[in-house]
């Protein structure tokens, strides 16, 4: 479904935060990418979004090259973000969310079909985005970028700070996005986080990717710890 290669990114030109990665999605189902903070995971799935311009490289959609497209045209493509940090409207209620966010194309996820999906969701779909908890809070913001109806799922942290409880649900409902025509590429902090979540990882570390790894083996254990005190601190 989704190829990369050699793909370079960052903030400033001469100091790039994603450096020459390569890597093949298979569709369907669910990866993750893991790695220590400033490794650079929110500035690729932003890349792969559109909200940052690479310097180099390319990234193919389903057979349409899709590199350095602006946010809204990668949305058309079939690519949506669920961003870290959940980025919602305080003031606008949890229906509002749903209905201002359109499909890009074709029927989708509907209002009602995201509310069954997410009960918690439907318990509170007349409050505002700042009534909500932490974990509320994060099914909207998957809710939300699902009602675009898209092929690719980008989910940064998407069990950031949440109760073992809500994680595992959020963890479920992410792992069987594939038997909905959603192919899902996550970014989680260890290892660990991706053992209940899939079977294919890749470690990114200083802006380099690492081939795909069972997130079961002690092997993808140890080359992370290797690097997480080597890891250079800068905005991801």
């Amino acid at each position: 479904m989704l190829h990369v290669r050699d793909l370079t990114a960052g903030y400033h030109h001469d100091n790039p935060v994603v450096r020459s990665v390569s890597f093949d999605l298979p569709t369907p189902g669910v990866h993750a990418i893991v790695g220590p903070n400033g490794a650079g995971k929110t500035t690729l799935l932003h890349t792969l979004a559109g909200h940052l311009h690479p310097t180099s490289g390319r990234v193919v959609l389903e057979r349409r090259d899709i590199t350095g497209l602006l946010p809204h045209h990668t949305a058309q493509a079939g690519v949506a973000l669920a961003p870290q940090g959940r980025r919602l409207w305080p003031s606008l209620t949890v229906l509002d969310h749903l209905t201002i966010t359109r499909p890009a194309h074709g029927a989708g996820f509907s209002v009602e079909d995201l509310l069954d999906l997410f009960p918690p969701l439907a318990a509170r779909r007349r409050h505002h985005g700042h009534q909500l908890s932490g974990g509320e809070q994060q099914m909207l913001t998957i809710a939300r970028a699902l009602r675009t109806h898209p092929r690719l799922l980008l989910a940064d942290e998407p069990t950031e700070g949440l109760s073992p409880r809500i994680a595992e649900q959020v963890t479920g409902i992410l792992r069987d996005l594939p038997h909905r025509g959603v192919t899902v590429l996550a970014t989680l902090p260890h290892t660990h986080a991706a053992t209940a979540l899939t079977d294919r990882v890749h470690i990114l570390t200083a802006g380099h990717l690492s081939d795909p790894l069972d997130p079961h083996d002690r092997q993808a254990d140890a080359l992370l710890s290797d690097h997480l005190t080597l890891t250079p601190a800068h905005p991801e």
